[in-house]
Formats: C-alpha cells, sequence, structure tokens
C-alpha cells in the first residue's frame, strides 16, 4: 500500500478544501518570508552605506532627512551650508576624515555627487576601467549607473537640475567620463561622482544664466555693474550640502556635535541613532504583520484539523475496510498525517514563491524610485526554522483528528454500513 499515492489521491478528491488550506498556509508563510527578505535587504544596505560615519553635518532641518539624503542617496537635502565654516568645525582634533559633498543635479535620474577621492577610499572602490578624476567636469560612474546609462570611459554628458531627471539641463558645462567603477555594493554603484568644482562651476554658469535672462528691463544697468558683479561673484562663499565625519573617538565626538548643534548655524545627525530610530517605527509595522501571518497560519492548520476530521467521518467505513484487510491502524494514522505534512510542504513552498514575487514586485519599484537593488532569491536560515514551524502545525492538525482511527470499532462500522 503506499501511502503517498492514497494520501495525494485523498487531496485530490477534496480540491477546494485542500486549496483552501494550502492557500491560507502559502499566504501566512509568504508574508512572513517576504517580510524577512525585506529586513535582510534594508539591513544590508543600511550597514553596508552607513560603515565608518560617525556624524553628518548639514544644513538645520530634520536629522533623518539629512541622513538618508548624505549617506544613502534615497532624499532631498535639507539645504546647503558654508564650506568655510563646515571645515573649520572639521579642523578639530576629534575629527579623522571629513568628506564633502555637494549635490543638486543627476543625469537621467542618477545623481551627480560632488566630492573628493576620500569618498572613494571610504568605500573602497575598484575601478573596472580609467581613472579616478582628477580636475572639475570629469567624473567616475558607479557600476549600475554606469550600465544603465550606458557610459564608458570618454564619454561626454549634460547634467539637468534636481534629481527627478526632468530638471533644466545645464548645456553650457559637459561633464566627462574617466572612469567605470566595478560593483560595490553599496550606494556608490548608482551615483555620479565628481569634483566639487565641478558642481560649483555647474552652478555658477546656471545662475548667471538666470540673472541674464531675467534683466532685460536692465541690461544698460547690468553692463554698467558687470565689473563689480564679477568681483563680488569671485568673492561669493563656497557652499556645500554636508560633510561626512569619521571621529578619533566617537565618545567625545558627541560632545564636539552637540557644541555645533547649539552654537552653530548647521546641525549634526548622528547615523546610528537616527537609523535605530527608523526601524523602531518600521519595527512596528512590521511585527504587526507578522503578528498577523501567524494568525493566518494558525487558521491554516486549523483548516486542516476541521477537513482530516471531516474526512475521517466520511471514511470511516473506507478506514474499517482497510483494517478489515490488514492494513494496521499506525499505517493508517501515517496516512492522514501524510494529508497534513503534504499541505504543509506544497503551501511552504507556493509561500516562498508569493514572497519571491512580492519581493521582485518591490524591487522594481525601489528599483525605479532610488536605483537600489533587491536581489536575495537564495533560502534564509530563518525561512528554514519556518519550514519547521510550517511542517509542525502541519503534524499537529492532522494529529488530532487521526487519533480517531484507534477508536473505530471495526465490526460494527461495517455492519452499520
Amino acid at each position: 500500500m503506499n501511502l503517498i499515492k492514497i494520501s495525494w489521491s485523498n487531496l485530490k478528491d477534496k480540491p477546494l478544501t485542500s486549496f483552501l488550506s494550502i492557500s491560507l498556509m502559502a499566504l501566512g508563510i509568504g508574508i512572513i518570508s517576504l517580510l524577512l527578505l525585506v529586513s535582510k535587504q534594508l539591513d544590508e544596505k543600511f550597514t553596508r552605506n552607513v560603515k565608518g560615519i560617525d556624524m553628518v553635518i548639514g544644513a538645520k532641518g530634520s536629522p533623518l532627512q539629512l541622513i538618508l539624503a548624505s549617506i544613502y542617496q534615497i532624499d532631498a537635502p535639507t539645504g546647503n551650508i558654508p564650506l568655510e565654516e563646515a571645515t573649520k568645525l572639521t579642523r578639530s582634533p576629534l575629527v579623522k576624515t571629513a568628506i564633502p559633498l555637494s549635490m543638486g543635479d543627476n543625469y537621467q535620474g542618477y545623481r551627480v555627487i560632488g566630492t573628493n577621492e576620500k569618498y572613494l577610499q571610504h568605500f573602497e572602490v575598484e575601478y573596472a576601467e580609467g581613472k579616478v578624476f582628477s580636475k572639475a567636469m570629469e567624473v567616475v560612474a558607479g557600476a549600475k549607473a554606469a550600465q544603465n546609462l550606458e557610459l564608458k570611459v570618454g564619454d561626454s554628458f549634460v547634467s539637468q537640475h534636481g534629481y527627478d531627471g526632468e530638471g533644466h539641463k545645464h548645456d553650457e558645462q559637459k561633464f566627462k567620463v574617466t572612469g567605470i567603477l566595478k560593483t560595490n555594493n553599496s550606494v556608490v554603484d548608482q551615483l555620479i561622482l565628481t569634483p566639487l568644482e565641478s558642481v560649483w562651476a555647474v552652478h555658477e554658469h546656471h545662475e548667471e544664466g538666470e540673472q541674464h535672462a531675467d534683466s532685460g528691463a536692465n541690461a544698460l544697468k547690468l553692463l554698467e555693474e558687470d565689473g563689480s558683479h564679477k568681483e563680488e561673484h569671485e568673492e561669493e562663499p563656497k557652499e556645500i550640502t554636508s560633510m561626512l565625519i569619521k571621529f578619533r573617538n566617537p565618545a567625545l565626538g558627541m560632545m564636539m556635535a552637540r557644541n555645533i548643534n547649539q552654537n552653530t548655524t548647521l546641525q549634526t545627525a548622528t547615523p546610528a541613532i537616527e537609523i535605530n530610530r527608523l526601524f523602531a517605527l518600521l519595527g512596528v509595522g512590521l511585527d504587526t504583520l507578522k503578528w498577523i501571518a501567524l494568525v493566518i497560519i494558525i487558521v491554516s492548520g486549523l483548516s486542516v484539523f476541521v477537513s482530516l476530521y471531516n474526512s475521517l467521518k466520511e471514511r470511516k467505513y473506507e478506514m474499517a475496510l482497510m483494517l478489515s484487510m490488514g492494513a494496521t491502524r499506525i499505517r493508517l494514522f501515517l496516512l492522514l498525517l501524510l494529508e497534513g505534512l503534504m499541505i504543509s510542504i506544497i503551501g511552504y513552498a507556493a509561500g516562498v514563491l508569493l514572497s519571491r514575487l512580492g519581493l521582485w514586485v518591490m524591487a522594481e519599484n525601489v528599483e525605479k524610485n532610488f536605483h537600489y537593488d533587491f536581489n536575495v532569491l537564495s533560502l534564509l536560515p530563518e525561512e528554514m526554522y519556518l519550514m519547521l514551524g510550517a511542517l509542525v502545525i502541519g503534524l499537529l492538525a492532522a494529529a488530532l483528528p487521526s487519533l480517531g482511527i484507534y477508536r473505530i470499532n471495526i465490526s460494527r462500522t461495517l455492519a452499520d454500513e
């Protein structure tokens, strides 16, 4: 007697009931699996990019916004700050490294970031081809940006104002690609990096163009004041968006952060604090969804229990007949257990596939809006425990009604039928 074949036939005999039980199990497993995948992806992305950065200095505003914009490049910055003031603050002996960032432009949706070689060294980048920028208007493209934009060494392009690829084009200034980076699995992959001077040059040109475009009625006056205007323009202080700081002693660095927040027009943000706060907020929602998924799985177990309980009542004569023909009660008990296990296994497999489908849909949206990759397809260790949990629920749900086999009176059941 092939127990697996008989169990499978019994499941097919009641397709709607079996489908309901499997669907509930798959839905619960799928939700928990998806949450595990998303949590892992977020944790990897956030941890990888924030490594080695103790503090961010920027304009007053939301600290979390400052972190998201400066480190993860997924938000608009809080504003600009004077380069001289930021540099003066970072001359403290407590500061080990200070990396300036200047942003505000993009090329077809990929951000063009003004910085220096320290930024590249911080992420330990390697070059697929070409070399680092050496002067203004030269750029190094991250692996993903270069691939999607089809950039190669020697190419030229003009940037656009803003972050969405629909801003004003800076046609007066062209960037030239000098290097393409290897995949780094960090935020660098989706960035186009250039010296700070490039960003200043592009925006000075843009501002001058706007001034001249709006001054048709006062052309003569502007010409007369052109000399003094240039002099003032040259003296205009340079600005950056933010500064990434690494301390020699992070504990003492917090004292410096407090002093900056209280006594200057700038603000500081601590990545560890802000990201923990963000995960705490997200965690409430994730935990709620996990509890909902767990309830769905338990309901699935109850569905299996009711299904097998009713099945045992309906198949009592069949079971008695099999017992009379030599089948043991243990084998019939295992037969019903197998039905519960099959529902759990099929439900688990369907749930894992469902979670991957959900991750793929989410990855498409994240890729479109933020250029981040979500690409985990292998089973996580936590998902193996999830499988064990699903099997236990299936076994328990099947075992309880299956015990009724030991209460079957063969002669009475056959006589009643």
